[in-house]
């Protein structure tokens, strides 16, 4: 697992052992990255899932100003927090142990509020649509963040989540990534 673009690009990622851990390949990688060439630039970046952090560290490698990484396992913390060091990116990373599928109570609301969100959660777990709707809630996403999610062909994107919008979605074998625009107002996210 290596980083595929920007400056540090050619960097080899320490990866987790164990079934836990499903890394993005590098051509869905590069894919997802082309389609959101004009958006990284200087973007504020969530990494849900984070797994070894290589989207999140995948978007400061190609010009985001700041990435929050979260996951559940020790092990994945412990891999980001490494992986980010590697990549001589700590000033700009910050790694977070937290459950996300029950709140999102370890993101305050802050400004900047973040532009890109990488969603990798276990496929056909159920988890897309609470964890959306929690980070809805939390109020720390701007008005015209995009939301970038890899499932399983077999679970679709939940329909009725307010505010969000399905703008694209591309097949990748038994890998579908969904590309959701945020078009709800800060005001209205305490009313889902």
């Amino acid at each position: 697992m290596r980083i595929i673009g920007g400056t540090f690009k050619g960097k080899k990622l320490i990866s987790i052992r164990g079934a836990a851990i499903r890394p993005t390949a590098d051509r869905v990688k590069e894919s997802i990255f082309n389609i959101l060439a004009t958006q990284i630039p200087g973007a504020s970046v969530l990494d849900f899932f984070a797994g070894t952090g290589a989207l999140g560290i995948e978007a400061l490698s190609r010009g985001a100003e700041n990435a929050v990484f979260i996951d559940s396992s020790p092990s994945a913390v412990k891999t980001i927090q490494k992986n980010i060091i590697a990549c001589r990116a700590d000033t700009r990373a910050r790694v977070i142990r937290w459950d996300i599928f029950k709140n999102m109570n370890c993101l305050q609301p802050e400004f900047p509020a973040y532009d890109l969100v990488f969603m990798d959660p276990p496929y056909n777990k159920n988890i897309i649509g609470p964890t959306i709707k929690n980070l809805i809630k939390r109020n720390v996403l701007k008005s015209s963040a995009t939301i970038i999610i890899e499932h399983s062909i077999t679970e679709p994107i939940p329909d009725g989540l307010s505010g969000i919008e399905l703008t694209d979605q591309r097949t990748y074998g038994k890998t579908l990534v969904s590309f959701l625009t945020v078009v709800l107002q800060k005001n209205l996210a305490g009313t889902l």
